[in-house]
């Protein structure tokens, strides 16, 4: 078995976070049944090699999900507009994590992560804000897949995970283990979710996500500034209160 990472730390509460379900208004449309972000993501960049797109960006050797899970979310956003220069370098993500835990390798919060990239700028990018969504609230999960290119979440691991991506049997509720993990999440369905994970592709049962997923973050990309770019979701006031907050 290959040298698969964690380093995802315990959900980390702050009362300043804001909160998904507090922007959903009635006339944002229900999700659709099925939705995949990859499907528009290979459709503009031209390939389906998900290994080249979502490398492992180190988290063979580093407990660096949480920010590998970042670049595989910019990649994923450049590559729906259709920009071709998609991908963050491993050296770049690996800089990024050293700075944040000041030089060790000691995993991090994924809301100190997000808290970051909110204030700074990210290989290029900055993104306009997140929300946490309530892992329990699967519309709200599916709504930030479909509208805003996926989901950032952490999940409490389960015993058989890094043998199931090794034999491509999805992830299922287990005897959970002391070790976190970030991955972002790019499609779901009837059965349960995909994510993006280990320079791969992974699913996962809706048992295993409600049984793991202990934080889920609707991340807002620059793109998200564009008119109707999500209909029914209260942008101007989530940057409103996103002021506030800062202030």
């Amino acid at each position: 078995m290959a040298n698969y990472r964690f380093g995802k730390h315990p959900p980390k509460a702050d009362y300043r976070t804001l909160r998904f379900a507090s922007y959903v208004s009635a006339a944002l449309a229900a999700p659709p049944p099925a939705y995949n972000v990859l499907d528009r993501v290979f459709a503009e960049l031209g390939t389906k090699d998900a290994a080249a797109l979502f490398p492992m960006d180190g988290n063979d050797q580093y407990g660096d999900c949480t920010c590998a899970a970042v670049a595989h979310a910019i990649t994923a956003y450049r590559g729906l507009v259709g920009t071709k220069k998609v991908i963050m370098a491993e050296k770049a993500v690996l800089k990024l994590y050293m700075h944040l835990t000041g030089g060790v390798d000691s995993g991090l919060n994924e809301l100190d992560v997000l808290n970051y990239w909110r204030q700074h700028s990210v290989d290029g990018d900055k993104i306009l804000g997140f929300a946490s969504i309530r892992p329990k609230n699967h519309d709200h999960v599916k709504q930030a897949i479909h509208l805003f290119g996926g989901c950032y979440l952490g999940f409490q691991v389960q015993e058989d995970a890094q043998k199931d991506f090794e034999q491509h049997k999805p992830w299922t509720p287990g005897q959970l283990t002391q070790d976190g993990h970030a991955v972002y999440a790019v499609a779901y369905d009837a059965a349960g979710v995909t994510v993006l994970t280990w320079g791969s592709t992974q699913k996962a049962t809706w048992g295993w996500w409600d049984e793991c997923v202990d934080e889920a973050y609707a991340i807002l990309p620059p793109e998200a500034a564009k008119p109707n770019f999500a209909p029914g979701f209260d942008l101007a006031q989530l940057k409103a209160d996103l002021n506030n907050v800062a202030s």
